[in-house]
């Protein structure tokens, strides 16, 4: 399935309760892990520790950190949809997160999307993204929420 490529609002506002895509799987390393930790100062043993995490840990090896798990949904959202003719889009919130079940270190992850609802407030289109960040081979997701984002189409 090829990128969506959303050129309006109107556009949009025709997707609004329909799955709008599936990104790529990207394998989470122990590097982008490790370097996860130095950017959020947060070097907890089970994600930058593989020996201990393998002898202490329930899950058997190192994990991600949640908030690594969220922060990679822009990079994988990309790869779903492309919306043209805006001169700015706004991440406006998260609503309902969950952290369903941690990532192992070198499981693939890919993004699952829906729009879940769009608003045009006075010329911002407001779009709720239903997002489920699934886990290869694996029926629980690592994730589920809904991104909110303002796109600010160019009129």
């Amino acid at each position: 399935m090829g990128k969506l490529i959303i050129n309006s609002y109107g556009e949009f506002e025709k997707l609004a309760g329909k799955e709008l895509g599936l990104s790529d799987y990207h394998r989470i390393t122990q590097e982008q892990i490790n370097q996860f930790a130095e950017a959020t100062i947060d070097h907890q043993w089970i994600h930058v520790d593989p020996e201990r995490a393998k002898k202490e840990s329930p899950y058997g090896t190192t994990i991600a950190h949640g908030y690594l798990s969220l922060s990679i949904l822009p990079y994988l959202w990309e790869q779903i949809i492309k919306v043209n003719n805006t001169k700015l889009l706004v991440n406006y919130g998260i609503e309902d997160l969950r952290f369903n079940q941690p990532v192992l270190v070198n499981s693939e992850v890919r993004l699952r999307a829906k729009l879940n609802s769009i608003v045009n407030l006075k010329g911002v289109t407001k779009a709720g993204i239903k997002v489920t960040l699934e886990i290869r081979d694996s029926k629980k997701p690592a994730l589920e929420g809904l991104l909110v984002f303002l796109y600010h189409f160019v009129v």
